[in-house]
């Protein structure tokens, strides 16, 4: 004969679930015992085990312990609108996961972490978009700056993705250049060519410059991005190239 009432020791065994959370329910009166003893021992009739089982699902879809005891209040009805509701935002949550376990393969393979776009679907802004703001809180005040951030602003997408795409082919055949000497002929061709390509869009005197090639060197962000055009430090041969060009400059 089955029991009429379930002791604590028989909802534990049936649901898993803890004294200690179980005694917490109680206390908070989101799940109180249909019964107590003479000697107060928590019992509960099968219906009690029902609400449980409810309130144990409901915690599995990451509902708050007071949206639960909100929704045990409402009707049948009305408790399948809200998991309609809960079932698209966990599908949400679903595909951001997916999204971010792709990204994490990928960056686990080696891609660079500025083309992840693991943040573009987020409330924080993309990488990219980070670093654009990050040049702007450094260099806006200057005057180079002024004018690069305003002609660039008068640019087609298009152009912008022509100028971008001109200087990562620069930093490319760069790269096939590490293993000679920073002032070779051939390296300090491409680092005035770099130089004539952000000429077009800002006056880049040698402050400026050093500036930029000292980021590229310790920046840890700007390593791991050079990093990835080839097996070299190409971050630090680009700081050396960058410096003999502006010593070569100024001596002249």
């Amino acid at each position: 004969m089955k029991k009429p009432l379930l002791a604590v020791k028989d909802i534990i065994q049936i649901t898993g679930i803890t004294a200690r959370t179980l005694h917490y329910y109680d206390r908070i009166d989101l799940f109180k015992p249909t019964h107590l003893t003479e000697k107060g021992y928590r019992q509960y009739d099968r219906s009690s085990l029902e609400k449980l089982q409810t309130i144990l699902l409901l915690k599995e879809l990451e509902f708050s312990l007071k949206d639960i005891a909100d929704i045990l209040k409402l009707n049948k009805q009305e408790q399948k609108q809200i998991l309609k509701k809960q079932r698209q935002t966990l599908l949400s949550r679903k595909q951001r996961l997916e999204n971010i376990m792709t990204v994490l393969d990928e960056f686990v393979s080696g891609n660079d972490i500025s083309n992840l776009n693991i943040l573009n679907r987020s409330s924080i802004l993309p990488l990219k978009e980070q670093y654009a703001n990050e040049a702007r809180f450094i260099y806006g005040e200057t005057e180079a700056y002024k004018v690069y951030s305003e002609t660039m602003g008068n640019l087609s997408v298009d152009e912008k993705e022509k100028h971008f795409s001109d200087i990562e082919e620069i930093y490319k055949q760069i790269a096939c250049c590490i293993h000679q000497d920073p002032s070779s002929d051939e390296v300090q061709r491409l680092i005035e060519e770099w130089k004539e390509n952000l000429m077009q869009f800002m006056t880049c005197d040698a402050e400026l410059l050093a500036c930029i090639a000292h980021t590229y060197k310790f920046d840890a962000r700007f390593k791991s991005y050079f990093n990835q055009y080839g097996h070299g430090d190409l971050a630090d041969f680009l700081y050396s190239s960058i410096m003999l060009n502006i010593n070569r400059e100024s001596s002249q």
